[in-house]
């Protein structure tokens, strides 16, 4: 019996971690086992020690790259590897410019299409800033293709932040997202709360009685119809093309004032996208979960207990520049 996956998508900073979180709390107060594969564009793990927090499921992470270009070749290897762990229920959270429709033909290969089904296609929206991304991205065609393609492939969209965004603004998303996918239910989301039952309804922990071998239609989101091995899509080079992404490193026993790390991202916001990582601050001591995400900042106490560092993701940035202003901050940290 083939195991249901859950694909999360959606541009960096749309909220898709928040959701994973929200689907690992529901799954466990289910008894559902989950196995987890998570895919990011920096070379460090931060969404999966957010998402290892409430889960003791099975976590495989795909860093550096893309999973639909850069690191498809390791697609079915770590789905493998998850399976063999018996998981109940499979959540793929996708990096910021993977291509979903990719990720459903990767589940159609030979070793894959007997064992996963896709239950649902989940892409999340900035509400603030889907409608710039087009005119922003302009330049980088086939990061404007991905990002219609997100919106293409999903069954469910979640316009997720809807408290940031103009009443103005949020009238105009669904028009847009209309002329790309007219089936997909279409939800407004404050910090990723939706319905999770349509999402989790009908899949039982492995080896309860009476577990029904095909999932009941629901009467919230639409079914979703699983890729064919014979469908294919026309090659190209990748999902993305300019954005890249950087690790900045903290070394010693160095705190930031959270002040003047801000400051340091704010001079970089004509080509910055998002940026994370853990920070030790100077005001407490703390550790700093830090996120940046449509111009906003968001600090949040964590106990990570390893090495600090940030992810920086942004649009043909001077890497040489950006890790020397980096370590000019990191010089005047206490």
């Amino acid at each position: 019996m083939a195991t249901y996956a859950i694909i999360l998508s959606g541009f960096l900073g749309s909220g898709k971690t928040t959701l994973l979180v929200r689907l690992l709390r529901e799954a466990k107060a289910r008894g559902l086992k989950p196995g987890i594969l998570i895919n990011e564009l920096g070379k460090n793990d931060v969404d999966g020690l957010a998402a290892g927090d409430h889960t003791d499921g099975t976590i495989e992470k795909l860093l550096d790259g893309c999973v639909c270009c850069d690191k498809k070749s390791e697609l079915e290897s770590a789905l493998l590897t998850l399976l063999a762990a018996r998981p109940d229920v499979l959540f793929i959270e996708l990096s910021g410019v993977a291509d979903p429709q990719e990720i459903a033909d990767a589940l159609a290969s030979p070793r894959l299409r007997e064992r996963v089904a896709i239950r649902r296609t989940v892409t999340m929206l900035d509400a603030e800033h889907t409608l710039d991304y087009n005119n922003l991205f302009l330049s980088d065609r086939r990061l404007v293709r991905t990002l219609r393609r997100q919106i293409e492939g999903a069954d469910l969209l979640v316009v997720n932040k809807t408290d940031l965004a103009s009443p103005r603004k949020l009238e105009k998303i669904e028009p847009f997202v209309r002329r790309l996918n007219g089936k997909a239910e279409l939800v407004h989301a404050v910090r990723g709360e939706i319905a999770l039952a349509p999402l989790l309804d009908g899949i039982a922990p492995t080896g309860e009685a009476n577990r029904p071998r095909s999932l009941p239609v629901l009467s919230g989101y639409p079914e979703r119809q699983p890729a064919r091995a014979h469908d294919h899509r026309p090659e190209h080079s990748g999902s993305y093309g300019r954005l890249r992404a950087s690790t900045l490193t903290i070394t010693g026993e160095r705190r930031f004032d959270r002040e003047r790390v801000e400051s340091f991202l704010r001079r970089w916001e004509d080509r910055l996208v998002r940026a994370k990582g853990y920070i030790p601050a100077a005001d407490d001591g703390s550790m700093q979960f830090l996120q940046y995400a449509g111009k906003r900042f968001e600090w949040e106490r964590s106990s990570y207990p390893g090495t600090p560092y940030l992810v920086v993701i942004g649009v043909d940035m001077d890497e040489k520049r950006l890790a020397a202003e980096w370590n000019e901050l990191g010089a005047a940290a206490t």
